[in-house]
């Protein structure tokens, strides 16, 4: 597997202990696969607190990317094209499509899907 990239949805069910998403983790962390969390998708699920432990270990074994001048443009273009204002679900597909991941775990399959479709991309699309 090349690669997987976590939605807010992801975060938000680890912070629940939800029994799929961290057999989910725990099985790409097994394969050395290391999720990648955008910076915006950090924002949407991040409160802080102690109520957020789970969170915090599942970050922990996560990679974090910032938001370029260059990636906000190609997401505004990606937005335009998918005809979805959902601009963390835009740049969770354009992160992961340029990367060359392999996977998307969301709990927003149908945004998600409408963003690869006008992506062009190929991305499995793992629902939580």
């Amino acid at each position: 597997m090349a690669g997987v990239t976590y939605d807010t949805g992801a975060l938000i069910a680890g912070n629940r202990n939800d029994r799929r998403m961290w057999a989910l983790h725990v099985g790409f962390i097994a394969e050395k696969v290391i999720p990648v969390v955008p910076a915006p998708v950090l924002a949407e699920a991040w409160r802080g607190g102690s109520r957020q432990a789970s969170l915090v270990r599942m970050l922990a074994g996560c990679d974090f990317e910032a938001m370029s001048p260059d990636q906000a443009r190609r997401v505004g273009e990606l937005a335009g094209r998918s005809r979805l204002d959902d601009v963390v679900d835009v740049t969770v597909v354009e992160g992961a499509v340029r990367r060359g991941d392999d996977v998307v775990v969301t709990s927003n399959e149908s945004h998600i899907r409408q963003v690869v479709d006008a992506a062009g991309g190929r991305l499995q699309v793992e629902a939580v």
